[in-house]
Protein backbone atom coordinates (compact mmCIF):
# COMPACT_ATOMS: atom_id res chain seq x y z
CA UNK A 1 0.00 0.00 0.00
CA UNK A 2 1.36 3.42 -0.97
CA UNK A 3 0.85 6.51 1.20
CA UNK A 4 1.04 10.22 0.45
CA UNK A 5 1.30 12.50 3.49
CA UNK A 6 -0.13 15.89 2.50
CA UNK A 7 1.28 18.69 4.60
CA UNK A 8 4.67 18.24 6.23
CA UNK A 9 4.42 20.53 9.23
CA UNK A 10 4.76 19.10 12.74
CA UNK A 11 1.70 16.86 12.42
CA UNK A 12 2.55 15.70 8.91
CA UNK A 13 6.03 14.70 10.04
CA UNK A 14 4.46 12.88 12.96
CA UNK A 15 2.28 10.89 10.55
CA UNK A 16 5.38 10.03 8.52
CA UNK A 17 6.97 8.69 11.72
CA UNK A 18 3.78 6.74 12.47
CA UNK A 19 3.92 5.01 9.11
CA UNK A 20 7.62 4.26 9.51
CA UNK A 21 6.93 2.77 12.95
CA UNK A 22 4.38 0.49 11.27
CA UNK A 23 6.97 -0.72 8.76
CA UNK A 24 5.95 1.27 5.68
CA UNK A 25 9.22 3.15 5.11
CA UNK A 26 9.46 2.14 1.43
CA UNK A 27 5.89 3.20 0.61
CA UNK A 28 5.73 6.79 1.91
CA UNK A 29 5.85 10.03 -0.03
CA UNK A 30 5.26 13.54 1.26
CA UNK A 31 3.92 16.72 -0.30
CA UNK A 32 4.15 20.30 0.91
CA UNK A 33 4.41 23.48 -1.18
CA UNK A 34 6.98 24.81 1.31
CA UNK A 35 10.56 23.76 0.50
CA UNK A 36 11.70 24.16 4.11
CA UNK A 37 9.22 21.50 5.19
CA UNK A 38 10.03 19.07 2.41
CA UNK A 39 13.72 19.47 3.20
CA UNK A 40 13.06 18.64 6.84
CA UNK A 41 10.99 15.59 5.85
CA UNK A 42 13.85 14.23 3.73
CA UNK A 43 15.53 13.28 7.01
CA UNK A 44 13.03 10.42 7.27
CA UNK A 45 14.24 8.92 4.00
CA UNK A 46 11.00 9.44 2.11
CA UNK A 47 10.31 10.89 -1.33
CA UNK A 48 9.13 14.50 -1.12
CA UNK A 49 7.43 16.84 -3.57
CA UNK A 50 6.55 20.53 -3.71
CA UNK A 51 4.02 20.00 -6.51
CA UNK A 52 0.83 18.09 -5.68
CA UNK A 53 0.18 16.68 -9.17
CA UNK A 54 3.75 15.46 -9.39
CA UNK A 55 3.43 13.84 -5.96
CA UNK A 56 0.31 11.92 -6.97
CA UNK A 57 1.70 10.81 -10.33
CA UNK A 58 4.96 9.59 -8.84
CA UNK A 59 3.76 8.02 -5.57
CA UNK A 60 0.58 6.37 -6.95
CA UNK A 61 -1.05 6.52 -3.51
CA UNK A 62 -3.67 4.14 -2.21
CA UNK A 63 -4.18 6.44 0.75
CA UNK A 64 -3.70 10.10 1.72
CA UNK A 65 -2.88 11.28 5.21
CA UNK A 66 -4.11 14.89 5.15
CA UNK A 67 -2.18 16.97 7.69
CA UNK A 68 -2.75 20.44 6.26
CA UNK A 69 -4.43 23.35 8.06
CA UNK A 70 -8.14 22.48 8.56
CA UNK A 71 -9.40 24.84 5.86
CA UNK A 72 -7.61 22.69 3.23
CA UNK A 73 -8.77 19.26 4.39
CA UNK A 74 -11.74 18.99 2.08
CA UNK A 75 -9.81 20.18 -0.98
CA UNK A 76 -7.64 17.06 -0.85
CA UNK A 77 -10.35 14.74 0.50
CA UNK A 78 -12.63 15.53 -2.45
CA UNK A 79 -9.76 14.93 -4.86
CA UNK A 80 -9.21 11.59 -3.15
CA UNK A 81 -12.87 10.62 -3.36
CA UNK A 82 -12.96 11.42 -7.07
CA UNK A 83 -9.88 9.25 -7.63
CA UNK A 84 -10.83 6.36 -5.30
CA UNK A 85 -8.11 7.10 -2.77
CA UNK A 86 -8.71 6.48 0.93
CA UNK A 87 -8.00 9.31 3.38
CA UNK A 88 -6.97 9.88 6.94
CA UNK A 89 -8.01 13.44 7.85
CA UNK A 90 -6.71 15.38 10.85
CA UNK A 91 -9.19 16.98 13.23
CA UNK A 92 -11.51 19.39 11.42
CA UNK A 93 -13.18 22.57 12.62
CA UNK A 94 -14.59 24.06 9.39
CA UNK A 95 -16.50 22.87 6.29
CA UNK A 96 -19.08 20.77 8.15
CA UNK A 97 -21.47 20.70 5.17
CA UNK A 98 -18.68 19.52 2.88
CA UNK A 99 -17.82 16.77 5.37
CA UNK A 100 -21.42 15.55 5.36
CA UNK A 101 -21.59 15.69 1.56
CA UNK A 102 -18.33 13.74 1.34
CA UNK A 103 -19.85 10.96 3.43
CA UNK A 104 -22.59 10.60 0.80
CA UNK A 105 -20.19 10.75 -2.14
CA UNK A 106 -18.20 7.73 -0.91
CA UNK A 107 -21.16 5.53 0.08
CA UNK A 108 -20.75 3.20 -2.91
CA UNK A 109 -16.96 3.34 -3.10
CA UNK A 110 -14.48 0.83 -1.69
CA UNK A 111 -12.51 3.54 0.08
CA UNK A 112 -12.33 4.83 3.64
CA UNK A 113 -12.51 8.43 4.83
CA UNK A 114 -11.21 8.35 8.41
CA UNK A 115 -11.47 11.51 10.53
CA UNK A 116 -8.86 11.68 13.27
CA UNK A 117 -9.94 10.83 16.82
CA UNK A 118 -6.55 10.62 18.52
CA UNK A 119 -7.75 10.95 22.12
CA UNK A 120 -9.67 7.68 21.80
CA UNK A 121 -6.28 5.98 21.49
CA UNK A 122 -4.84 7.49 24.66
CA UNK A 123 -4.78 5.11 27.63
CA UNK A 124 -6.55 7.58 29.97
CA UNK A 125 -9.76 7.99 27.94
CA UNK A 126 -9.73 4.27 27.10
CA UNK A 127 -9.58 3.39 30.82
CA UNK A 128 -12.35 5.88 31.66
CA UNK A 129 -14.58 4.32 29.01
CA UNK A 130 -13.86 0.83 30.33
CA UNK A 131 -14.70 1.81 33.93
CA UNK A 132 -17.95 3.51 32.92
CA UNK A 133 -19.03 0.62 30.68
CA UNK A 134 -18.37 -1.78 33.56
CA UNK A 135 -20.61 0.35 35.82
CA UNK A 136 -17.80 0.88 38.36
CA UNK A 137 -19.21 4.23 39.55
CA UNK A 138 -22.90 3.49 38.94
CA UNK A 139 -24.98 5.88 36.86
CA UNK A 140 -22.93 8.73 35.45
CA UNK A 141 -24.21 12.12 36.63
CA UNK A 142 -21.67 14.80 35.76
CA UNK A 143 -18.20 15.42 34.41
CA UNK A 144 -15.88 18.41 34.73
CA UNK A 145 -13.04 18.63 32.25
CA UNK A 146 -10.39 21.31 31.83
CA UNK A 147 -7.75 21.15 29.12
CA UNK A 148 -5.37 23.83 27.89
CA UNK A 149 -1.88 24.82 26.79
CA UNK A 150 -0.45 28.27 26.09
CA UNK A 151 -0.83 28.81 22.37
CA UNK A 152 2.65 30.22 21.62
CA UNK A 153 4.09 27.01 23.13
CA UNK A 154 2.37 24.87 20.49
CA UNK A 155 4.90 25.81 17.80
CA UNK A 156 7.62 27.82 19.57
CA UNK A 157 9.73 27.76 16.39
CA UNK A 158 7.34 29.98 14.43
CA UNK A 159 5.33 33.13 14.91
CA UNK A 160 1.69 32.72 15.92
CA UNK A 161 0.75 34.90 12.95
CA UNK A 162 2.22 32.28 10.59
CA UNK A 163 0.30 29.38 12.19
CA UNK A 164 -3.31 28.56 11.30
CA UNK A 165 -4.32 28.61 15.00
CA UNK A 166 -4.21 32.42 14.80
CA UNK A 167 -7.03 32.45 12.22
CA UNK A 168 -10.48 33.02 13.80
CA UNK A 169 -12.01 30.13 11.80
CA UNK A 170 -9.32 27.65 12.81
CA UNK A 171 -8.26 29.22 16.10
CA UNK A 172 -6.46 27.16 18.72
CA UNK A 173 -9.23 26.94 21.34
CA UNK A 174 -11.96 26.65 18.71
CA UNK A 175 -10.17 23.73 17.07
CA UNK A 176 -9.73 21.84 20.34
CA UNK A 177 -13.43 21.88 21.32
CA UNK A 178 -14.44 19.29 18.65
CA UNK A 179 -11.11 17.48 19.15
CA UNK A 180 -12.11 16.81 22.78
CA UNK A 181 -15.80 16.20 22.06
CA UNK A 182 -14.79 13.35 19.76
CA UNK A 183 -13.76 11.20 22.73
CA UNK A 184 -16.21 12.63 25.26
CA UNK A 185 -19.20 11.88 23.02
CA UNK A 186 -17.84 8.41 22.38
CA UNK A 187 -18.17 7.72 26.12
CA UNK A 188 -21.26 9.72 27.09
CA UNK A 189 -23.29 9.91 23.86
CA UNK A 190 -24.27 12.79 21.58
CA UNK A 191 -24.10 16.12 23.39
CA UNK A 192 -26.65 18.93 23.41
CA UNK A 193 -25.33 22.47 24.06
CA UNK A 194 -26.82 24.28 27.04
CA UNK A 195 -24.48 27.23 27.60
CA UNK A 196 -21.22 28.69 26.35
CA UNK A 197 -18.93 31.57 27.23
CA UNK A 198 -15.98 32.30 24.94
CA UNK A 199 -13.64 35.24 25.17
CA UNK A 200 -10.16 36.50 24.56
CA UNK A 201 -8.47 36.95 27.94
CA UNK A 202 -4.83 37.38 26.96
CA UNK A 203 -2.64 39.54 24.75
CA UNK A 204 -1.70 36.63 22.46
CA UNK A 205 -1.17 38.23 19.02
CA UNK A 206 -4.13 36.56 17.34
CA UNK A 207 -7.73 37.62 16.75
CA UNK A 208 -9.22 34.54 18.42
CA UNK A 209 -11.13 33.56 21.53
CA UNK A 210 -8.59 31.91 23.81
CA UNK A 211 -11.08 30.24 26.17
CA UNK A 212 -14.33 28.30 25.66
CA UNK A 213 -16.36 27.32 28.71
CA UNK A 214 -19.21 24.99 27.71
CA UNK A 215 -22.06 23.24 29.47
CA UNK A 216 -23.46 20.20 27.68
CA UNK A 217 -26.27 17.74 28.27
CA UNK A 218 -25.98 14.07 27.35
CA UNK A 219 -28.48 11.19 27.21
CA UNK A 220 -29.67 9.82 30.57
CA UNK A 221 -29.55 13.30 32.16
CA UNK A 222 -25.76 13.62 32.26
CA UNK A 223 -24.33 17.14 32.49
CA UNK A 224 -20.82 17.97 31.29
CA UNK A 225 -18.72 21.03 32.00
CA UNK A 226 -15.98 21.48 29.41
CA UNK A 227 -13.32 24.18 29.54
CA UNK A 228 -10.92 24.46 26.61
CA UNK A 229 -8.30 27.21 26.64
CA UNK A 230 -4.94 28.14 25.15
CA UNK A 231 -3.67 30.24 28.07
CA UNK A 232 -2.20 27.74 30.59
CA UNK A 233 1.52 28.20 31.13
CA UNK A 234 4.20 27.12 31.75
CA UNK A 235 2.66 23.62 31.79
CA UNK A 236 -0.23 22.19 29.81
CA UNK A 237 -3.28 21.12 31.83
CA UNK A 238 -5.58 18.12 31.40
CA UNK A 239 -7.79 17.40 34.42
CA UNK A 240 -10.97 15.33 34.23
CA UNK A 241 -13.37 14.24 36.96
CA UNK A 242 -16.58 12.28 36.48
CA UNK A 243 -19.11 11.77 39.26
CA UNK A 244 -21.42 8.78 39.35
CA UNK A 245 -24.21 7.68 41.65
CA UNK A 246 -21.82 5.26 43.36
CA UNK A 247 -18.36 6.74 42.87
CA UNK A 248 -15.88 8.95 41.03
CA UNK A 249 -13.17 8.75 38.36
CA UNK A 250 -10.28 11.23 38.05
CA UNK A 251 -7.93 11.49 35.06
CA UNK A 252 -4.88 13.71 35.49
CA UNK A 253 -2.44 14.71 32.79
CA UNK A 254 0.05 15.88 35.43
CA UNK A 255 0.35 12.47 37.05
CA UNK A 256 -0.58 10.54 33.87
CA UNK A 257 -3.01 8.25 35.63
CA UNK A 258 -6.65 7.41 36.21
CA UNK A 259 -7.91 6.75 39.72
CA UNK A 260 -11.34 5.63 40.80
CA UNK A 261 -13.35 4.85 43.91
CA UNK A 262 -16.88 3.71 44.68
CA UNK A 263 -19.07 3.27 47.75
CA UNK A 264 -17.90 -0.32 48.28
CA UNK A 265 -14.19 0.56 48.22
CA UNK A 266 -12.11 1.82 51.15
CA UNK A 267 -9.68 3.85 49.04
CA UNK A 268 -8.83 4.95 45.54
CA UNK A 269 -7.37 2.54 43.00
CA UNK A 270 -4.82 4.23 40.75
CA UNK A 271 -3.93 3.05 37.24
CA UNK A 272 -0.71 4.67 36.04
CA UNK A 273 0.35 4.90 32.40
CA UNK A 274 3.72 4.79 30.71
CA UNK A 275 4.88 8.15 29.41
CA UNK A 276 5.54 6.55 26.04
CA UNK A 277 7.98 7.79 23.42
CA UNK A 278 8.11 11.58 23.14
CA UNK A 279 9.84 12.97 20.07
CA UNK A 280 12.12 16.00 20.50
CA UNK A 281 10.08 19.19 20.12
CA UNK A 282 6.77 17.48 20.97
CA UNK A 283 4.91 17.11 24.27
CA UNK A 284 2.65 14.15 23.50
CA UNK A 285 3.79 10.53 23.09
CA UNK A 286 3.94 8.86 19.71
CA UNK A 287 2.10 5.65 20.60
CA UNK A 288 -1.55 6.90 20.45
CA UNK A 289 -0.88 8.44 17.03
CA UNK A 290 0.78 5.24 15.82
CA UNK A 291 -2.18 3.15 16.97
CA UNK A 292 -4.59 5.54 15.27
CA UNK A 293 -2.75 5.23 11.94
CA UNK A 294 -2.50 1.45 12.39
CA UNK A 295 -6.29 1.32 12.76
CA UNK A 296 -6.65 3.44 9.63
CA UNK A 297 -4.30 1.26 7.57
CA UNK A 298 -6.02 -1.96 8.68
CA UNK A 299 -9.40 -0.54 7.72
CA UNK A 300 -8.18 0.71 4.34
CA UNK A 301 -7.21 -2.90 3.62
CA UNK A 302 -10.76 -3.97 4.48
CA UNK A 303 -12.23 -1.22 2.28
CA UNK A 304 -10.09 -2.21 -0.70
CA UNK A 305 -11.34 -5.77 -0.29
CA UNK A 306 -14.93 -4.57 -0.26
CA UNK A 307 -15.40 -5.55 3.37
CA UNK A 308 -17.13 -3.58 6.12
CA UNK A 309 -14.81 -1.21 7.97
CA UNK A 310 -14.81 -0.51 11.70
CA UNK A 311 -12.57 2.53 12.10
CA UNK A 312 -13.20 4.42 15.35
CA UNK A 313 -14.72 7.56 13.82
CA UNK A 314 -16.92 8.57 10.88
CA UNK A 315 -17.55 11.64 8.76
CA UNK A 316 -21.15 11.69 10.00
CA UNK A 317 -19.98 11.78 13.62
CA UNK A 318 -17.53 14.56 12.79
CA UNK A 319 -20.36 16.54 11.20
CA UNK A 320 -22.52 16.17 14.34
CA UNK A 321 -19.73 17.36 16.60
CA UNK A 322 -19.09 20.41 14.43
CA UNK A 323 -22.80 21.24 14.65
CA UNK A 324 -22.40 21.13 18.43
CA UNK A 325 -19.49 23.57 18.21
CA UNK A 326 -21.46 25.95 16.00
CA UNK A 327 -24.47 25.84 18.35
CA UNK A 328 -22.23 26.55 21.35
CA UNK A 329 -20.89 29.59 19.53
CA UNK A 330 -24.39 30.74 18.65
CA UNK A 331 -25.39 30.41 22.31
CA UNK A 332 -22.40 32.52 23.34
CA UNK A 333 -23.72 35.25 21.04
CA UNK A 334 -27.35 34.85 22.12
CA UNK A 335 -28.40 33.48 18.72
CA UNK A 336 -29.50 29.95 19.65
CA UNK A 337 -33.01 29.16 20.87
CA UNK A 338 -32.79 26.74 23.81
CA UNK A 339 -36.55 26.39 24.26
CA UNK A 340 -37.82 22.84 24.03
Amino acid sequence: MNFLVIGLGSMGKRRVRNLIALGHIDNIAGFDPRSDRTNEAKEYGIKVFNDFDEAVINSKPDAFLISTPPNLHMKYAYFAAKNNISCFIEASVVDADKILELSKIIEDKNILMAPSCTMRYYPGPRKIKELIENNIIGKVLNYNYHTGQYLPDWHPWEKIEDFYVSNPDTGGAREIVPFELTWLNDIFGDSTPLACVRKKLTDIPANIDDIYHCILEYPNNIIGNLTVEVISRPKAVREFRVIGSEGEIIFSGDTNDVKYINAEMKDWITVSFDTGTVQDGYINPEEPYINEVKDFVNNVTLAIQGQKTNYSNTLEADYKILQTLYKLEDISEGKHDLSR
